[in-house]
């Protein structure tokens, strides 16, 4: 059974920091890219960032709101993926997800309006909250 665990969501003042973590089992990092997306309340669901795998392994993505601040690592050993968020907003408080996809593509925006950006996204977490205070 595929599973993935966000874990490291919170209250956290402007310009703080959190590290995010994604537990996944059920299948082989160098078979999926991992990505986290995020959605605000009111918000349709956006992407953050990627880590790729096979022909674009340790490749990285970045949505153009977080880049600079926001880091994506992984720890293959521990089944981890990680997103390290410093000099947070309030505007990036929103529930965070992660999720796995067979082809990176999938995990930096494809698709349509209609079919959705991410819809290549095989699994999903159930998310968890970060909330950034003035």
């Amino acid at each position: 059974e595929v599973q993935l665990v966000e874990s490291g969501g919170g209250l956290v003042q402007a310009g703080g920091s959190l590290r995010l973590s994604c537990a996944f089992s059920g299948f082989t990092f160098g078979d999926y890219t991992i990505g986290w997306f995020r959605q605000a309340p009111g918000k349709e669901r956006e992407g953050v960032s990627c880590i790729g795998h096979n022909d674009n392994a340790g490749k990285t993505y970045y949505a153009d709101s977080v880049k600079g601040r926001f880091t994506i690592s992984s720890d293959n050993a521990k089944n981890t993926v990680f997103l390290r968020m410093d000099n947070l907003k309030p505007e990036d408080t929103a529930v965070y997800y992660c999720a796995a996809a067979t082809r990176y593509f999938y995990c930096t925006g494809y698709g349509s309006p209609e079919q959705g950006y991410f819809y290549g996204m095989d699994y999903w977490g159930k998310g968890t909250l970060v909330t950034v205070s003035e």
